[in-house]
């Protein structure tokens, strides 16, 4: 039974919110976000950041590109990587203002 006048959303549309938000729901990937946040970053740099190998780390940015996160773009041997859904800096600052404790002090 629905409330008069509450809109839900599809449910087709909310299993690929949660296929897309499982995803994201690991600690390596949401740091690869928030670097990329500020703007795009080859895989090694990714990598290095992040403390992973390339060969990992190629295939978190694999996993976020399938869901539509990130797409990628080839300069000579460089693979250069970037946030194309706009939504993601919401998520992640949802995520920083409810978790990041060393910024809420």
């Amino acid at each position: 039974m629905s409330q008069p006048g509450l809109r839900l959303t599809n449910l087709d549309a909310l299993s690929e919110a949660a296929e897309c938000l499982r995803t994201i729901a690991h600690p390596h990937r949401l740091r690869i976000l928030q670097i990329l946040s500020q703007g795009e970053q080859p895989v090694g740099e990714l990598a290095e950041a992040c403390e992973l190998p390339s060969a990992m780390m190629s295939e978190h940015l694999r996993l976020m590109q399938r869901c539509r996160l990130l797409d990628s773009r080839r300069e000579g041997r460089n693979v250069f990587y970037f946030i194309v859904e706009p939504h993601v800096t919401a998520i992640l600052q949802c995520l920083v203002q409810r978790f990041d404790k060393a910024r809420r002090k």
